[in-house]
C-alpha cells in the first residue's frame, strides 16, 4: 500500500525509472517520447550534461541562501541575461519557485505598484479570461478561468473575467479572418462596466496552455488590449510559465505580437524541470515606483532566488541561446503542425489542431460539423491519452474546454531539442494510437 497523496487517489500511475533526450523509460525499460515535456516543463529533455554538470557544481559551492540576508552570482548572472533577451523595457528579475508564485506575485506586484507610484489604494483587481490557468494559489486561481475554480469558489477572490481568444470556438460568432477582435474590445467593456479606477491589471496566456490546448489569439489581439491597458491605466500582465523561453518559437511568446507587457510571469521551461523555479520580469518603471516609493516589496517566498535554481536556470537560458533552440522549436514546431493537421484531421473525431512552435493542441469533438464536444463522463481526452500510452506517446489531457464542462483536448509540447527525424517519430506513434482509438470509438461511446 503506497503512503504517498496523489492528485487522482484512485489512479494507477506509471512509476519512470529515468530519461535521455526527449524519451523517457518506466521500470520495464519500455521507452516512451515525452511529447509533452511533463507540462511544457523539460525544455531541454532529460539528463542534460551541461545543465547537470552546472547543478552539481553549484550544490558544491553552496545550494541555498535566503534572499532577504544573501545575495549570488547565479542570480546576479541570471538577472543579467535575461534582461537582455526580455523586450522593451522589461529588465528586472524577481525569483520565486513555480508558475502559481509567479503569478501570485504579479497579481500583488500590481497592486502595490500603484500605491508606490501614487497612493492609488482602490486599485486591486485583476481581469483574466475564461479558458484560462495561471495556477492553483487563492490569488491565481482568482483570475483561472476554467474549472479547477469549481470546488473553491466560496475562496476566490471577486476577479472579472472577459471572453476567451478561443477562435474554434468563438464566442462572438466570427471567424479570424474578417472578425473585428471582439474578444480583446470585450476587456474595454468589462472596465467600462467595473470602473477601471479599482482595476490593477489584466493578465493573459499569450498562448492557453492548459486550459484549452494552445488557442493562438487573432494577429491584433494584442495590439488591441495593449492600447486599452495603456488608455485606463492598468497594467499588462503577459503569463509565459508555459510559452515562455522558447516554447513557442520566440524567446518570449509575446514579441510575436509585437507589444511589450509590463510584466512577464515565467516558470516551467525558465530551468527545464532540473530544479523549482519562477519569476515576475518586471519594466524598470515600475521596479523604480518601488524604490522611489517605500523601497519594499512586501512579499517572499523561502526557495525563490536560491543559488541552486539560479545556477540551473543559468545554464538553461545559455543553452537555449547558444544552441539556437528557440528557433528550432519554430521550425520544427511549424513541421510538426502541419503534419498533424495532415495526419489527424481526417479521423472524425478530430475537430482542431492548431498551436504555435512547439506548443501544438489537438480538440477532440463527437459531431465535426457542429463542434459538438464528448459528454465530460466520458472522459474521452483521457481515454485517447491511454491508448497514446501503448503507441510510446506522452500527452497532457485537458476537459472542459468547450463550455466549462464538457469539451476535450490535449496539449503537445515536446523539448525543444526534438529533431525533424524524432518529430517524424512522434506523428507515426500518434498516427498509430489515433487509428486504434478509431477502430474502438463506437464501444468507448
Amino acid at each position: 500500500m503506497s503512503h504517498v497523496f496523489y492528485r487522482n487517489v484512485n489512479k494507477t500511475y506509471l512509476e519512470v525509472d529515468r530519461g535521455e533526450g526527449i524519451y523517457l523509460y518506466d521500470k520495464e525499460g519500455k521507452k516512451y517520447i515525452d511529447a509533452c515535456s511533463g507540462a511544457a516543463v523539460s525544455n531541454l529533455g532529460h539528463a542534460h550534461p551541461r545543465i547537470i554538470d552546472a547543478m552539481v557544481k553549484q550544490a558544491q559551492k553552496v545550494a541555498f541562501s535566503h534572499l532577504s540576508r544573501w545575495t549570488s552570482t547565479p542570480i546576479q548572472e541570471l538577472a543579467n541575461l535575461i534582461a537582455d533577451l526580455a523586450p522593451g523595457s522589461l529588465s528586472k528579475l524577481y525569483l520565486v519557485s513555480g508558475g502559481s508564485e509567479a503569478t501570485e506575485s504579479a497579481l500583488k506586484m500590481a497592486r502595490q505598484y500603484y500605491m508606490e507610484r501614487d497612493g492609488k489604494t482602490g486599485k486591486y483587481r485583476i481581469i483574466s479570461r475564461w479558458k484560462s490557468f495561471h495556477g492553483n494559489t487563492i490569488g491565481s486561481l482568482s483570475m483561472t478561468g476554467d474549472k479547477r475554480r469549481g470546488k473553491y469558489t466560496p475562496l476566490l477572490l471577486n476577479f472579472p473575467h472577459i471572453a476567451p481568444a478561443y477562435c474554434y470556438r468563438c464566442p462572438f460568432g466570427k471567424c479570424q479572418e474578417t472578425c473585428n477582435v471582439d474578444c480583446a474590445l470585450d476587456l474595454e467593456r468589462t472596465l467600462k462596466m467595473e470602473g477601471a479606477d479599482h482595476v490593477a491589471a489584466f493578465i493573459a496566456e499569450s498562448v492557453g496552455g492548459a486550459a484549452c490546448g494552445a488557442i493562438v489569439p487573432h494577429k491584433d489581439y494584442f495590439k488591441i488590449i495593449r492600447e486599452i491597458c495603456d488608455h485606463y491605466d492598468i497594467l499588462f500582465i503577459a503569463d509565459e510559465v508555459m510559452a515562455g523561453f522558447g516554447r513557442t518559437g520566440s524567446m518570449f511568446s509575446i514579441e510575436d505580437w509585437g507589444v511589450v507587457p509590463d510584466l512577464i510571469c515565467a516558470a516551467k521551461g525558465m530551468s527545464a524541470g532540473y530544479s523549482p523555479l519562477g519569476a515576475v520580469i518586471a519594466k524598470v518603471e515600475i521596479y523604480n515606483a518601488f524604490k522611489q516609493g517605500s523601497g519594499v516589496f512586501v512579499h517572499g517566498h523561502t526557495y525563490g532566488g536560491n543559488p541552486l535554481s539560479a545556477a540551473v536556470a543559468l545554464a538553461v537560458v545559455q543553452t537555449l541561446v547558444e544552441n539556437k533552440l528557440v528557433e528550432n522549436s519554430r521550425i520544427v514546431g511549424e513541421y510538426l503542425l502541419s503534419q498533424l493537421k495532415e495526419k489527424l484531421l481526417p479521423f472524425s473525431y478530430v475537430g482542431d489542431v492548431r498551436g504555435k512552435g512547439l506548443m501544438l493542441g489537438v480538440e477532440i469533438v463527437r459531431d465535426k460539423a457542429r463542434k459538438e464536444p464528448f459528454p465530460v463522463k466520458m472522459g474521452m481526452a483521457e481515454k485517447l491519452t491511454n491508448t497514446l500510452l501503448k503507441h510510446g506517446v506522452i500527452v497532457y489531457p485537458g476537459n472542459g474546454n468547450a463550455d466549462g464542462v464538457n469539451g476535450d483536448q490535449f496539449l503537445l509540447a515536446p523539448p525543444l531539442i526534438i529533431t525533424k527525424d524524432q518529430a517524424d517519430e512522434l506523428i507515426e506513434g500518434m498516427v498509430a494510437g489515433f487509428i486504434e482509438f478509431d477502430k474502438n470509438i463506437e464501444t468507448v461511446k
